[in-house]
């Protein structure tokens, strides 16, 4: 308890907030919509108490100090209806959410202004925004007939030496070749653009189910940077109060279009012209403040109908993921008067690099809408897309017909030039003539990257160790060398084998040792892999401690092991991994170690043991509900699902079996989850669980750890404490939670001028049980990153400060620093 209460002192100090309230007690929540979605600026007041009232922030967020007592709270908001909440206010705080629900909007009018002035434009979208129930076409079931093109345009800064280089691939007899110089320039076209064409019909039904059927699909070149090629992730739709692009834009996107953003934009009546009998009104959109909206440009609408007719909106830099620029461009037409249906989205965006930038376009169109098509009910389900084989395997005949963009002469012309280098290059002599080139040995290879052998008609290839690789000076028992081997194999279903073998050898201990494992994807769909590992090594008794630990003598034995094992995806979002090991484990008593560096860099000895024999089986469920996924024809693409993580491992060490001398059992669970709470920003959470079951015989390398923290270094806060120091070994049950937050710009970017750096906040806690020792330990970091470009890829940099506090240790406090590329795959970060 008394560290409970240190930790509340040391709370208060690192928050900056020193309550000279003790008496009241703070009530707060989070005020929103019928969706969940934040309501800001919404107002709250104590009935028949005009003095004890407060206004929720952008992101829904209120707090009111309350004396002890019973009190009606009002909440209120423009467009909503009130509502009122009893609440009994004792000597704890309270935190109580309240959601409110839409009006029919007569009283938007009444939202105050600051001006005097009339404001056309605002008072035009404020009519948009009372029938916009009515006029959001996904407020309907619905199927659709669709056609996407995206293409990329490439420009690469030509060489310095520009001159230098022309004269070198100049013939010195002065002889100029035709051919030549045709082959480099289709070469050019080639690969200076990217081009993809999908056709499909697209499922709709309210709030968010999704179908998407894709009936053709091309690609030409690369199409790692274009974005919007399905539907099925990205939905702009601007009906709604917050866009979600989790792979497009850091924070949900506040839409012009509705009440929260009557708020938050500015809305200026920049023209007025007449089309056949119908006024336009073209609107500007500003917004309020560009530290918490994104979006600028402009909305036409149509008078008296109040229906949108196109919108163009560009998206401000800061929190995009990859692109430097984005802008979206929508039009819409209006069956009967009577909503706005999607028929044209282009979406022009771009990125720079050092060397090259690149222009995209996506452009989209929508066709012969079905309104009010009955779904059976289990239409819908997690399987968002579907592309069968025939979808990759459609002529130009298909193409002509379908196509519902027209083909610039430069795109013309890169398909023609694509599909005549395509067929040349998948002959088997033209083939075989690359891989010549590529498996030629150089002396680079030999000396750094690693000798490769490839084969693209049998779709294999094998790399041997470079000396780079081979050498290994700082190792455990002395120098070692271990020359190595590689090999890969892929099938056109998807399936695919992979192997590594090595051998080393110690010149201090004058010792053999080796490795290997092979890997067979057998069911692509389900993930299905089998594994195999042999390995006479040194191996660590905790791979995961600190790095100051870790290569220290007393954690390394000599372990024989042949282990067996298969990863399977049981059903949509279950996934199992069963693994058998048998192994001979050995103390490193009698080798020889390097002892020149023990004064400067402290080392100790090799533990002592008897050798003994151990068979320890290990199962791992995880389950994620609700995972989205598209189907491939011969594989699966798992897009996330907004539902956590569940997992539990158990471990046996089985005695008796092939003379195994361990028996014990230990289980773990959790439960982790990544998610966005509104504009506010990105959370992450993981809560842990672990203990043994039995113990009766349980060796040192059995032992679970809690890992120490590595020094300067901020490693994945989701795993692991910024702020531990002690090593702790335990049998009985612990309890681990950490919890990480990114502001995404919405805090810090409120500070005049943050936003053009480009500086993030990060916050976050963690908490730690052990029973066996009645270990106490808590931490709080805070920290700001920034993400940059390195080469193609983005790496976040980061600076941290850390507090921490325990009952069995004094309040210390570190400060941190890290490193950290995105995945491409799944854009995100690793915490």
């Amino acid at each position: 308890m008394l560290s409970f209460k240190r930790l509340i002192v040391f709370l208060c100090i690192f928050l900056g907030t020193v309550s000279t309230l003790r008496a009241q007690q703070l009530l707060s929540g989070v005020v929103s919509d019928e969706r969940n979605i934040p309501i800001p600026s919404a107002k709250i007041f104590v009935k028949q108490a005009a003095d004890l009232r407060t206004v929720a922030d952008v992101n829904g967020y209120y707090e009111i100090r309350l004396f002890p007592g019973e009190y009606f709270v009002i909440f209120t908001a423009t467009g909503y209806d009130d509502r009122e909440l009893y609440v009994v206010v004792n000597d704890v705080d309270q935190v109580r959410n309240m959601q409110l629900f839409p009006t029919k909007f007569q009283d938007l009018s009444d939202v105050e202004v600051s001006t005097k002035k009339t404001n056309p434009g605002r008072d035009i979208m404020l009519e948009v925004v009372k029938v916009r129930e009515r006029i959001n076409p996904w407020n309907y079931a619905h199927s659709v007939e669709g056609y996407i093109k995206a293409t990329e345009k490439i420009e690469r800064k030509e060489p310095k030496n520009k001159d230098q280089e022309a004269s070198d691939e100049t013939d010195p007899t002065g002889l100029e070749d035709p051919f030549e110089a045709e082959k480099k320039k289709k070469e050019a076209i080639a690969n200076n653009m990217n081009l993809v064409e999908v056709q499909f019909t697209r499922h709709y039904s309210p709030p968010n189910k999704v179908k998407e059927i894709r009936n053709a699909f091309e690609k030409r070149g690369d199409d790692r940077a274009l974005y919007y090629t399905t539907t099925v992730k990205s939905n702009f739709n601007f009906f709604e109060n917050l866009l979600h692009l989790d792979d497009l834009h850091q924070s949900p996107v506040s839409s012009p279009i509705s009440g929260p953003g009557i708020l938050s934009y500015k809305y200026r009546l920049e023209e007025q012209y007449m089309e056949g009998d119908r006024k336009i009104h073209k609107i500007k959109i500003i917004p309020r403040s560009t530290a918490t909206t994104t979006l600028e440009g402009y909305i036409w609408v149509i008078d008296s109908l109040w229906l949108v007719q196109k919108l163009e909106l560009k998206m401000q830099k800061g929190n995009l993921l990859v692109y430097d620029h984005f802008t979206i461009t929508q039009e819409f037409d209006h069956p009967g008067d009577s909503m706005c249906v999607l028929v044209s989205q282009v979406l022009d965006y771009s990125v720079k690099y050092k060397s090259e930038s690149s222009k995209m376009t996506t452009v989209a169109t929508f066709s012969d809408y079905t309104f009010n098509t009955a779904f059976t009910n289990r239409f819908f389900n997690n399987e968002v897309a579907v592309t069968e084989k025939e979808a990759y395997d459609k002529d130009t005949s298909y193409w002509a017909e379908k196509r519902q963009v027209e083909l610039t002469p430069e795109e013309l012309r890169f398909i023609q030039v694509k599909d005549s280098i395509f067929n040349a290059q998948n002959r088997k002599e033209y083939l075989d003539s690359i891989d010549a080139v590529f498996n030629k040995v150089t002396a680079l290879k030999v000396l750094w990257w690693g000798v490769d052998h490839r084969n693209r008609d049998k779709r294999f290839q094998w790399t041997i160790n470079s000396m780079a690789g081979i050498a290994r000076p700082l190792y455990i028992a002395g120098p070692r060398v271990a020359p190595g081997f590689y090999y890969f194999r892929k099938w056109e279903n998807e399936r695919s084998i992979d192997s590594y073998s090595e051998l080393s050898y110690g010149f201090m201990n004058r010792d053999i040792k080796g490795r290997g494992w092979l890997r067979f994807r057998y069911d692509p769909f389900h993930f299905g892999t089998a594994r195999i590992t042999f390995s006479h090594e040194f191996d660590a008794i905790r791979s995961y401690d600190a790095i100051t630990q870790i290569y220290k003598r007393e954690n390394f034995i000599e372990k024989t092991e042949l282990k067996l094992g298969n990863d399977y995806e049981l059903f949509n979002g279950f996934f199992a991994d069963l693994d058998m090991a048998f192994s001979e484990r050995r103390s490193l008593e009698g080798y020889a170690f390097i002892e020149t560096f023990d004064e400067s860099i402290p080392n100790n000895e090799p533990i002592e043991f008897q050798t003994y024999q151990a068979l320890i089986s290990t199962l791992t469920l995880t389950y994620t509900p609700g995972q989205k996924y598209m189907k491939e024809p011969n594989r699966k693409v798992i897009l996330g699902s907004k539902w956590p993580s569940f997992y539990m491992t158990y471990e046996r060490g089985i005695p008796g079996i092939f003379g195994s001398d361990v028996n014990h059992e230990y289980g773990r669970a959790g439960i982790m989850q990544t998610f966005k709470i509104g504009t506010i920003g990105t959370s992450s959470y993981h809560v842990l669980a672990g203990k043994f079951l039995s113990s009766k015989v349980l060796m040192e390398p059995d032992f679970k750890f809690q890992r120490r923290s590595d020094p300067i270094w901020f490693s994945n806060p989701l795993y692991s404490f910024q702020g531990f120091d002690t090593l702790l070994r335990s049998k009985d049950i612990f309890y681990e939670a950490h919890f990480v937050h990114h502001d995404n710009g919405a805090i810090i970017n409120k500070i005049p001028f943050m936003k053009k750096t480009r500086i993030g906040l990060v916050m976050g806690v963690g908490a730690l049980y052990v029973k066996e020792f009645a270990y106490q330990h808590y931490e709080v970091l805070a920290g700001l990153e920034r993400t940059f470009k390195f080469s193609k890829r983005r790496l976040r940099i980061g600076v941290y400060g850390v507090v921490s506090d325990g009952n069995r240790t004094p309040i210390r406090t570190d400060w941190k620093v890290s490193f950290a590329l995105m995945d491409e795959r799944d854009m995100k970060w690793n915490f």
